[in-house]
């Protein structure tokens, strides 16, 4: 090979991206309906966890039964898939840099 063609060849090649860097976002999490109320609403997770990790960790939080359930909104609009990751929709509905969910233990909305 010349040293034109080997030259072109590294320029090509492409730096790995850094995988294991944690980015973190702030979550807002708010009662409605007859939901009990978290002394602490603001919350900083990782941006890759998903819908179901946050469900967990409101019914963990709350010490409900097991066999109640948690429904989590959007917007007070819609609920997100449980395998939904946090990061989109951040990205897609977050506002003042804080993704606000809402958690309600009967359906509230949609």
């Amino acid at each position: 090979m010349t040293d034109e063609a080997t030259a072109g060849v590294e320029k090509l090649s492409i730096q790995p991206e850094k995988t294991n860097e944690i980015v973190k976002i702030d979550i807002l999490l708010n009662a409605a309906g007859n939901a009990p109320i978290m002394k602490q609403r603001k919350w900083t997770v990782d941006w890759m966890k998903d819908i179901s990790w946050v469900s967990k960790f409101i019914h963990k939080y709350l010490k409900l039964d097991p066999e109640e359930k948690i429904f989590l909104y959007i917007n007070q609009t819609f609920a997100p898939s449980p395998d939904q990751i946090l990061k989109n929709l951040y990205e897609c509905y977050g506002n003042q840099n804080k993704l606000s969910l809402h958690y309600s233990i009967n359906q509230a909305w949609g």
